[in-house]
Order: C-alpha cells, then structure tokens, then sequence
C-alpha cells in the first residue's frame, strides 16, 4: 500500500474511534480560555458606566468573529444593564455572520427575538437607535425574505448609519462588512470588495490596532488580483489581537493567494495552537486545512501527514460546524490529489453520522469529488458513476436549500468527473471538451473563505488532460492561467515545468524547475514533483 494509502487510512480510523455530532453554528464557540488581548475598539454607549469595559470587549470579539463568546459579553452588559439597548443589538449582531453560512430558522428567530428586546430597552441616543434599526432590516420578515435580500437591506441601513454620523468609524467599519457580505462571487471587477476596502483604509492609518479594520481589509482583498494590497493588514491583524484564533489564522489567506507558504505554515500553526488552548475545536480544524495545504506545495509530506493525524483527533463537544466539516472532508481528500494516487483518493471513506445534510451537505462534497476522480483517473468508471451520483444528491440538496454558491461549486466538479470518465474510455475530445468547461465556469465564479482553495483547480486538470494528449504547449499556457490565480503551487508549476521541456522551452522549463527546488528546498519527502525538479535542472540545456 502507497505511503498515501497508510495515512489517508490512520486518519480515517482515527476519526471513526471518536464520538462526532454534527451541528451548523459552533465556529467561533468560547472555550474555558479567555481572550484578553483582542486589539482596541471605541464605540461609545450610553449604558452604565460599570458595561462600558464589557461592551468593548464584546465589540472586539465581534471584530474577530468570535460570535459565540461575543453574545456572552453583551449578554452579561444587558443582565447588569437592563436598559442598554444596545447591549441586545450586540447579541442580535452575533448570530449574523455575514461572511459564513447564512443562518438557520432558529436563529433568525432569536436574532429578531434579541432586536426587539433592543428596541424595547429604549436607546437613549439617536445614534443608538439608528444602529438597532438598521440591523432590525436583516430580521424584518425573516420567514419570507431571502438572506440575499435582507443582507443587502442591511447593508443600505448602514451605509445611511455610516452618513448620518462620519464621526462615528465604528459605523462605518460595520457598513463595509456588510457591503463586503453582499458581493457576488461572479462579479470579477471585485467592485463591491474595493469600494469596502476603500473606506476600511482610512480607518487603518487613524486606528492601527481596530482589529475589525485589518480583518475585513483581508476578507475584501481575498483575490488573487487584489491580493497585495491586504499584505499590510495581514501583517498586523495577528499582532492586533493575538489571542483570538481566528486573527492568527486570517493572515494565511493573503499568504495563501500570494503563495507565501512559510508564512502560511508560521499563522496557522499559531492559530491552530490558540484554538486548542481555548477550546475551538472547528477553528483549530479550519487551520489545520489550511496548513496541510502550505505544507504540501512545499513537498513537506511529514508535515502534512502529522496535520492529519492531528487533525483526525480534534473531537468537538458541541459537534461541528460548517468550517470544522469541511476540513475533515478536505485534509485526507486534498493529501491524496496533491498525491495524485488516485487509488487512495478512491479508497476514501466518507465517516457514517459525521455530515448532517441539508444546508451542510457541501461539505462533504470534496471526499466524494476525490473517490470519484481515482476512481476515473484508475479506469474504474462504475466506481466514478456511483461516486457522481453523490454529488449530483449533494448538488440537488443545496438548490433546494436555494444556496447561491454551492451547487454551482459541485456542478464544476461533476463536470470533472465526467471529463475523466469520458478520457478514461477512449473519449478524447469530450473529456478535453468537458474539461474546458468545468475550468471556465471555476474561473468565473471565486474560492469560498472556508478553503485555501478547490481540491485542485479545473483547469490544472485540463492541463492535465492537455499534456496526456501530448500538447504540451497548450497545457503550459494552462498551468500558467493556474499559476497566476495560485502562485506557487507545486503540481501546477510541475506540470508548466513537464510540458515546457516536451515543448522543447528548455529555457523555460529550467526556469520552473529551479522555481520547484527553491520551492521545497525544505521537502521531507521523496514526492516525484521534488525529485523530477532536482534531476531535470540538471539535465535542461
């Protein structure tokens, strides 16, 4: 059995010996650990004096995403300040999470719930109640308007908020997340992300330590095209506050699209480290994927394997959460395919009573799409139909959750599966048709923020699929379409590397191949990426 194999099967026996239930809304829970350090935020109240502290802190968490520990801190200001209404606003604004799943009945119901107990609480400012009613617009009508619908209310009430009072940045920090929350994965100007990041810049110079700043100037230059442009803020936001998990984590996405492995590695180890400390066992799983990743385009197998073993023992009390879930689907899936052994991504295991389903079920669509593709890539085509029909039920339930993103993200990857079903019986133009195709829609839509990025890209497969039909020199400019979106990425820059030397781009192909061995000079393994480099920069005129 492939060293692979015995991995992707440790980490599936470790997660089958642990008691695992699943639920929607735990990333971000507070642990026993509490954070004490997590930057500096001024927004002004008219509660008691004795809550000012508390509501601070309770705005800071909100910062990082630390909802669950959030709507502790203001539950505690409204207990010893019944009157503060803004204390019911605060808990109202942490069951919406702007930039993850959108919430489920339950808690929308308690969101509107918290909203009215705000407006009954009577804010004694007008500032005050123009927040409260601003956030009421994402709870109006709840049962009978979509979530895109109300998060663009929410939006357009605090963009008014933002206006009526310039002085107030606070205001205007929360109407750029709520912009940001409403762009759309196919808009490739990215104008909604830059209009955000364009009144969050500002506020950077006046306040260097807000840690909501720096966060959602991350979030809003989470592109491969705008990537630089949040290297400062990444640099800062862990600094900022460092005991928050998920700001030790957030740098690694401008790491990630920059291709700044080391770095990568560094913030989430970091993060990883936090999250176990405090008890957050979803954040800690959502860096660990990231870190497999880095860890991986540097040819460091050990590395990776120890992320999964790690990752394979992280067990959550409360169940897990959309980030938690789809890491334990990703970690195993993503080491076979960067692997390219295709009889373990075959081998896979999808754990029984792990995935709950419903407005979940895409998270565990990587394990599928990864059996379906061994299964394809080792000629076994039943094997990949079967796993293909799992993802078209996985695809089918998000449409009837009328999820937005999803169920075009599982198209993509069906429309793999069916590219290589096509190559593997002898079908070679519909498998490079339907390859194309699957890399043109990937390309038109974006990455989600719960991953480093797809499994592997479309069309580094398509590349793939090019160079197997030996045209070398469209499969190069392929891989380097993928190098632009994903800089150093070692399977990409293997395949450019391969296809330039058969295209007879000798100089060319020493150049990728010096980029490879600079690349995992640290490599603890023996991947055939590493090895093909090291000898070939050697051999290439």
């Amino acid at each position: 059995m492939k060293k692979a194999a015995v991995a992707l099967l440790c980490f599936g026996l470790l997660l089958f010996n642990k008691p695992i239930q699943a639920q929607e809304h735990q990333h971000g829970e507070q642990g026993e650990g509490q954070a004490k350090s997590l930057g500096e935020v001024h927004f002004a109240t008219s509660c008691a004096p004795q809550v000012q502290t508390e509501f601070q802190r309770g705005v800071a968490l909100l910062h990082s995403f630390w909802y669950a520990a959030a709507a502790e801190a203001f539950a505690r200001v409204g207990e010893r300040d019944p009157a503060c209404g803004m204390a019911y606003w605060g808990v109202a604004l942490s069951y919406y999470h702007p930039l993850w799943q959108p919430p489920t009945e339950e808690v929308l119901r308690k969101g509107a719930e918290a909203v009215e107990k705000a407006k009954q609480a009577a804010a004694k400012t007008e500032r005050e109640r123009a927040y409260i009613e601003a956030l009421g617009e994402f709870y109006r009508d709840w049962k009978t308007r979509s979530h895109g619908e109300r998060a663009a209310a929410y939006a357009s009430a605090m963009e008014t908020v933002a206006k009526r009072f310039p002085e107030d940045k606070e205001a205007t920090i929360f109407y750029a997340l709520a912009l940001r929350a409403t762009a759309s994965p196919a808009d490739k100007t990215y104008s909604v992300q830059k209009k955000a990041g364009a009144l969050l810049e500002p506020i950077f110079k006046e306040q260097p330590d807000h840690p909501g700043v720096a966060h959602y100037i991350i979030h809003c230059y989470d592109y491969p095209p705008l990537a630089a442009g949040a290297l400062d803020a990444a640099r800062r936001y862990a600094q900022i506050a460092p005991d928050s998990p998920h700001a030790l984590h957030m740098p690694s996405h401008i790491f990630t699209r920059v291709g700044d492995w080391d770095a990568s590695l560094a913030s989430n180890q970091a993060s990883a480290d936090s999250a176990e400390k405090n008890e957050l066992p979803n954040d800690e799983l959502h860096a660990l994927d990231y870190m497999e990743y880095a860890a991986l385009q540097q040819g460091r197998d050990h590395s990776a394997e120890d992320v999964m073993k790690r990752a394979a023992g992280v067990s959550s009390k409360n169940g897990y959460d959309f980030a938690g879930l789809y890491a334990i689907a990703s970690i195993p899936a993503r080491f076979a395919v960067e692997h390219k052994d295709w009889t373990a991504a075959m081998q896979l295991t999808v754990p029984a009573g792990v995935f709950p389903g419903g407005a979940l079920a895409w998270t565990e669509a990587n394990l599928h799409f990864a059996r379906a593709l061994g299964a394809a890539r080792t000629g076994n085509t039943e094997v990949a139909r079967v796993e293909r029909g799992g993802l078209e039920t996985l695809r089918d339930t998000e449409r009837a959750q009328k999820d937005p993103y999803w169920p075009g993200q599982i198209e993509i990857q069906i429309q793999v599966v069916d590219a290589w079903i096509a190559w593997a019986k002898k079908q070679p133009e519909d498998g490079l048709r339907l390859s194309k195709a699957a890399a043109d829609a990937e390309d038109a839509s974006d990455k989600h923020p719960v991953t480093p990025g797809p499994l592997v890209p479309a069309r580094e497969l398509y590349a793939d699929m090019l160079r197997e039909a030996a045209r070398p020199a469209e499969a190069l400019a392929e891989y380097e379409a993928v190098l632009r979106v994903a800089p150093n990425r070692l399977t990409a820059l293997d395949g450019a590397a391969q296809s330039a030397e058969l295209a007879g781009s000798r100089e060319k192909a020493r150049s990728l191949y010096a980029r490879i061995v600079e690349l995992t000079k640290n490599a603890d393994s023996q991947r055939a990426e590493v090895q093909r480099a090291r000898v070939r920069l050697s051999s290439v005129d």
